[in-house]
Order: C-alpha cells, then sequence, then structure tokens
C-alpha cells in the first residue's frame, strides 16, 4: 500500500467516525435533550429555506447569469404560478398552473 492509498483509508476512517460520533451523540446522553425554543421555531422554516435556496436561483438564472430577457419560459411560468397562488391560495394548483404554461412554452416555442 502506497501513500495515497493509507490517506484515504485514513479519510474514510475518520469520516465514518465522525458521523458516527456526531449521529449518536443524542443517544449517548441519559438525560433527555431539548432543544431551545429559539432553535425549534428556526426549524419551522428550514424546509421553506432549503426549498426556496434550490428553486429560486434556478427559475431567475440560465448558465450562472440572470435571466436577461422575456423570452423564457421560465419567467412566464413563474408569472402564472405566483398568480395562481395569489388567486387560490393552493399550492398544488400552483404548480400545475406554472408547469402548464412551461412546457408549451419550452417544447414548441423553444424558450
Amino acid at each position: 500500500m502506497n501513500q495515497t492509498d493509507l490517506w484515504t483509508v485514513a479519510t474514510i476512517i475518520g469520516m465514518v467516525l465522525i458521523t458516527v460520533i456526531t449521529r449518536c451523540f443524542f443517544l449517548l446522553s441519559s438525560k433527555p435533550w431539548h432543544l431551545p425554543a429559539w432553535a425549534q421555531r428556526g426549524l419551522h422554516y428550514a424546509p421553506i429555506a432549503a426549498l426556496a435556496a434550490v428553486i429560486v436561483p434556478e427559475m431567475v438564472m440560465s448558465q450562472g447569469h440572470l435571466i436577461g430577457t422575456w423570452k423564457d419560459a421560465r419567467v412566464w411560468a413563474v408569472l402564472a404560478g405566483a398568480s395562481w397562488f395569489y388567486w387560490q391560495r393552493g399550492v398544488l394548483g400552483t404548480i400545475v398552473c406554472g408547469m402548464a404554461l412551461y412546457l408549451p412554452l419550452h417544447l414548441w416555442l423553444g424558450w
């Protein structure tokens, strides 16, 4: 075994140990563990924040740059979906409305 193989194996073992220790940390305590109230409130917003961090850049950027033209199906789909949500307040309808506009513009017009 050469030097690189030893470093690779050591790194993998170290990562496994750190993962196991951090995931088992809460099980090792004999007393119940509670999050502070501020952390519990923050966890309520974590899913929407993560979704926004993934979805919003995809809606407003193309290849690392902001969309600079109105001839992009995503712009019109976002406007249609936002309009539906403002009107009906339904998530499923928002997705369906946005995709119903996005697919024809993207597939047939090539936007």
